[in-house]
């Protein structure tokens, strides 16, 4: 189904993106992870739309196992809070991570800004870090994912606990910004 699509598709593009921005040196993998967000790029809103498109499927199955490859190399902030938000509120960690994606983006910036131009230079994006922004965002409004947590359904979550289950996920020590209790409840309230 077209939303199974989105979402597992969107999953795809965060595996790739946080592997490419994680902490550490390992240039197979940021490698892997670039092409594979270009195919997402290329595949997945008509892999949505048209859903027997084999060239689709099959583009967006070589970007999905490409993300499972890339993550050896680390994940960040948005797997660390849609661990426990899924958990905790029964939402679908694809659609999750979309919806956390923009703000661990704008909360990443000083740290990821540089590796985010050369990724959009790569996928022929203009505006380096804003393009890419952008474009993301752009790709996640026309998938229908919703705008934020409250719109995906997660009203008064218990915030402390997030944080917490947020800090202790094996994703947070990946993030390019030390994850601390304090900027995480911010970046999670900013998720709301």
């Amino acid at each position: 189904p077209a939303h199974i699509t989105a979402a597992t598709g969107v999953d795809a593009l965060t595996h790739l993106v946080e592997a490419y921005l994680a902490k550490g040196f390992h240039p197979m993998c940021d490698g892997i992870a670039l092409e594979g967000i270009r195919l997402i790029k290329k595949h997945l809103v008509n892999a949505v739309k048209n859903p027997t498109s084999v060239e689709d499927r099959a583009g967006m199955l070589c970007a999905s196992m490409m993300g499972a490859t890339a993550f050896q190399k680390g994940l960040g902030a948005i797997h660390a809070l849609s661990h426990p938000l899924g958990a905790m509120y029964h939402t679908h960690h694809g659609t999750t991570n979309a919806v956390v994606m923009l703000p661990v983006l704008r909360s990443n910036r000083p740290a990821i800004e540089t590796r985010i131009s050369a990724a959009a230079d790569y996928l022929g994006i203009d505006g380096g870090f804003d393009g890419f922004y952008d474009f993301v965002a752009a790709l996640i409004a026309q998938l229908e994912i919703p705008p934020n947590l409250t719109a995906l359904g997660v009203t008064d979550p218990d915030v402390d606990a997030v944080v917490r289950a947020a800090l202790t996920d094996p994703s947070a020590g990946g993030n390019p910004v030390e994850m601390t209790y304090d900027n995480t409840k911010s970046l999670l309230q900013s998720c709301l």
